[in-house]
């Protein structure tokens, strides 16, 4: 179904974007597995998940590679669209679906907190979104043709408890 096609995905290499790295690659897209390597609190990880996430789609014979840049890096993002473009030759697909989560209630959240969840889902979403539609423009400026589209996921949890 998507013989192909390049799809990147954010934050794919855990939990809802790592499902849809390997449902893609199943399908036959080649992936883009972008992760930041870091544990949904922001905290360092020592593995790379988004490593993990490739070989196991490699070793099922699908075609990916990893990304570890930040979503909230404009130029690491105009790295991570030209990797797509540079590695499978193009981009058809945008799943923006990496998040972070500090778990507490509003009323114990402090400012930092606040700054970087709205960092990650929404300049995150927004950067990664901006970068691929500047590449589409780019193309169709040249008279090619885009058939891009965007994805953006989120998983369900409450903001108070």
């Amino acid at each position: 179904m998507l013989e192909g096609r390049v799809v990147l995905v954010t934050g794919g290499g855990r939990g809802i974007g790592r499902e849809h790295c390997l449902e893609l690659a199943r399908h036959g897209a080649a992936v883009v597995v972008n992760d930041l390597g870091v544990g949904l609190h922001g905290e360092a990880g020592g593995e790379s998940p988004a490593d993990e996430v490739v070989a196991e789609i490699e070793a099922a014979g699908g075609r990916a590679v990893a990304d570890g840049s930040s979503v909230t890096d404009w130029e690491g993002v105009g790295r991570m669209v030209a990797r797509a473009v540079e590695t499978f030759g193009h981009l058809d697909a945008v799943v923006n679906n990496a998040g972070i989560l500090r778990d507490r209630m509003i009323t114990s959240m402090v400012e930092d907190d606040w700054d970087a969840v709205v960092a990650v889902h929404m300049k995150g979403t927004f950067a990664v979104t901006k970068a691929a539609c500047d590449h589409w423009r780019s193309i169709v400026k040249a008279g090619g043709e885009v058939t891009g589209r965007i994805i953006n996921t989120t998983s369900g949890t409450g903001l108070l408890r």
